[in-house]
């Protein structure tokens, strides 16, 4: 992994959006500003287990760390690529997490940082489910006044993605520094 590259931030949309929406747009002027480049993949028509083999098939080519954001399959999408890679971290937006019909994958084993952004008022994904999967995973969890799509939370939502980005950048540039230290031998 090629650490002196900038870090890049890959999206997956909800399954009725897509990969330009006014959030994910939001979203990466934050990153690029930060410093980061963006990827949003398209998924559009695509059932959800070909989504997830997409953004691995996306993650296996990559030479530098990457950060996993989704919106709610997205945010499915996201966690489960997070599970058999290797990301800086994972922010998820109502994540359709322990939902029927989407595979059962041990989403709680996520070994790196995760941060989830949920609404109180949620119709589509319930917000004990963004509860269960905080407590259990050990995440940073985010819950407003909202529903699904948080849209009178985009300020919170985007403070939060902020953070969020700046604790991943600490970290990648932490690793890039740790992989070029060579101990000095000192002969006595």
């Amino acid at each position: 992994m090629n650490l002196e590259q900038s870090p890049i931030v890959i999206f997956s949309h909800g399954k009725v959006t897509g990969p330009k929406g006014n959030r994910i747009l939001a979203l990466s002027a934050i990153a690029e500003r930060l410093g980061y480049e963006v990827e949003s993949l398209d998924y559009r028509r695509l059932p959800t287990n070909e989504r997830v083999s997409k953004l691995n098939n996306y993650i296996k080519d990559l030479d530098r760390p990457y950060v996993l954001v989704g919106t709610s399959m997205g945010g499915y999408v996201s966690a489960v690529a997070a599970l058999s890679n290797n990301p800086l971290g994972a922010f998820l937006i109502s994540p359709a997490l322990y939902l029927d019909g989407y595979a059962e994958a041990e989403v709680e084993k996520l070994t790196c940082p995760v941060t989830v952004v949920h609404g109180w008022r949620d119709d589509i994904v319930p917000v004990e489910n963004a509860i269960r999967f905080a407590r259990s995973a050990g995440a940073d969890l985010h819950i407003f006044d909202g529903g699904h799509r948080l849209r009178e939370k985009l300020t919170e939502t985007e403070h939060c993605f902020e953070q969020f980005l700046r604790q991943c950048f600490v970290q990648s540039k932490f690793v890039a520094q740790a992989s070029n230290f060579i101990p000095e031998v000192v002969n006595h």
